[in-house]
């Protein structure tokens, strides 16, 4: 996949500064800020360590591995995987994946831990984060798994050694503030009712909302980087 050049230092800091200032409005303390680098070139990468973000997330395995390899390990960020994960993809990616996010069904549950095992020859001596990533819109072209769904994911990945520390949803494709702040309510109840602390909501477009509703980390793309091409 082609990547595109990320905006200058300055241009960033700005832009951290005005998300960072939205987070707060918004009653958020403690929100993580994960700058969404997908398709933009490894200088997104240092840039959003030089500006003060928490994470970086990707999308696509090939174009992380080749944009971390441009990147020294001391200006590297916890990086969150957050686009829809093949079973096939997993192995290659995990010396370079620190929280799994996109997680929503049983083989991939099992192939993490299996692949993460294997490594690590018995157990898993720090045992790989990951979020259950929930449709909480019930539209067919999202991923995640149903709302009722979400109990059983956890119970299998626990029962392998996983850590799971929480959910991730993506709001509704069209920007209804109703639909919206329903979709992030339900996964937060659901998150509460499971005892799990971390929820992964909310974009450029509707922070507000999934900070409002409990968010505690948010993904941000276009908000830092400008529109993708």
């Amino acid at each position: 996949m082609t990547t595109v050049s990320s905006p200058n230092l300055e241009a960033l800091t700005e832009r951290v500064s005005a998300i960072r200032a939205r987070i707060l409005n918004a009653g958020g303390k403690n929100v993580k800020l994960i700058a969404v680098t997908k398709t933009f070139d490894a200088t997104a990468i240092t840039s959003a360590f030089t500006t003060g973000c928490d994470a970086v997330g990707e999308n696509y395995a090939q174009e992380l591995i080749a944009k971390l390899d441009q990147v020294p390990k001391d200006q590297r960020l916890p990086v969150h995987f957050i686009g829809r994960l093949q079973s096939n993809k997993i192995r290659s990616l995990l010396n370079f994946v620190d929280v799994w996010q996109s997680v929503d069904r049983l083989s991939l549950v099992d192939e993490i831990a299996k692949r993460c095992l294997t490594r690590n020859q018995v157990k898993l001596i720090n045992p790989v984060q990951i979020m259950l990533q929930v449709n909480s819109t019930n539209e067919p072209d999202k991923g995640g798994c149903q709302p009722s769904d979400v109990e059983a994911l956890l119970t299998r990945a626990r029962s392998l050694g996983l850590d799971v520390i929480g959910l991730m949803t993506v709001g509704p494709t069209e920007s209804d503030m109703t639909a919206t702040r329903n979709a992030f309510r339900l996964v937060g109840k659901i998150a509460k009712d499971l005892g799990l602390k971390e929820l992964s909501m909310g974009m450029t477009s509707d922070l507000e909302i999934a900070v409002e509703e409990g968010s505690t980390a948010v993904r941000i793309g276009s908000g830092l980087f400008g529109t993708r091409v």
